[in-house]
Order: structure tokens, then C-alpha cells, then sequence
């Protein structure tokens, strides 16, 4: 005798959708902390000096890791990110741009949104913050006068 009042998974139920991800968030958890835990146990485990010593591009490291890098590498790669982002955002457009009745609304908002990072890029540019040795300013110093 079925018990069809008690069964909480019906394949069409929303508790059933939620089941499939649950399942499959289990299932790759598990693949991913087995295939790790068998290569903790496979791989051999023999550490020496040079293994344990800091690789850098195939050069020994010199001095500390510690120092302080100039803030305009950050700002470099912050407007790299700005403009590299920007291509991911045109595709999507251009592919929506050879719908018929979509072209010249699409032409538009590429046009607004290229706009808006061209003025960006020139603000930038203006400001000087695309320049790798920027000028701190003169280096003003007072001539003193000695009296005897």
C-alpha cells in the first residue's frame, strides 16, 4: 500500500528542484575533497632546502617581501581592469546588435557608454596618472647665507 499523501519529492514539486541542486552540490563537494585527500595521499611527500626556497621567475630572491611598491602600479592595473572589462561588456551589445529593430537603440547605448570611458581615459590622462615617472614638483632649496 502506497503512501502517496507522505511523499515529499514529487518530480514536479519546487522540493524536488531543490533536491537536484542539493544532490549535485554534494556530489561535486565530494569530488573535489576525494580527488584531494587521494593526491595528499598518492603524491610523495620530500621536502628539501631548495624545494622550500622562494621561486621567483627563476632567480633567487633578494632582500624582503616587505617593501612598498609605488601606489601608481595599482592605479595602472585598476584602469587596465576599467578598459578590459569594457570589451566584455561591448560583445554581449554586439551580438544583440544584428537583431532586426535592436540596432540603433544598441548603436546608442555602445555610443553613451564609449563616451563615458573616453572621458574617463582623458581625465586620467590629463591628471597624469598614466605616466610612469611622474614629477614629485621642484625641489625647491634656500641658499644660506653664512656670515662671519
Amino acid at each position: 500500500m502506497p503512501l502517496s499523501g507522505f511523499v515529499i519529492f514529487r518530480p514536479n514539486s519546487m522540493y524536488f528542484d531543490f533536491a537536484n541542486v542539493l544532490v549535485y552540490v554534494l556530489v561535486s563537494a565530494g569530488f573535489i575533497f576525494g580527488s584531494m585527500t587521494l593526491g595528499r595521499v598518492l603524491r610523495p611527500n620530500r621536502p628539501t632546502p631548495q624545494k622550500l626556497s622562494t621561486y621567483e621567475c627563476g632567480e633567487e630572491a633578494i632582500g624582503s617581501a616587505w617593501i612598498q611598491f609605488n601606489v601608481r602600479f595599482y592605479i595602472i592595473a585598476l584602469i587596465f581592469l576599467i578598459f578590459d572589462v569594457e570589451i566584455a561588456i561591448l560583445f554581449p551589445w554586439a551580438t544583440i546588435f544584428k537583431k532586426p529593430g535592436m540596432g540603433l537603440l544598441v548603436l546608442c547605448e555602445i555610443l553613451i557608454f564609449t563616451g563615458i570611458l573616453v572621458v574617463g581615459f582623458i581625465y586620467v590622462w590629463v591628471k597624469g596618472d598614466l605616466e610612469w615617472l611622474k614629477s614629485l614638483g621642484e625641489v625647491k632649496t634656500e641658499s644660506r647665507k653664512i656670515e662671519s
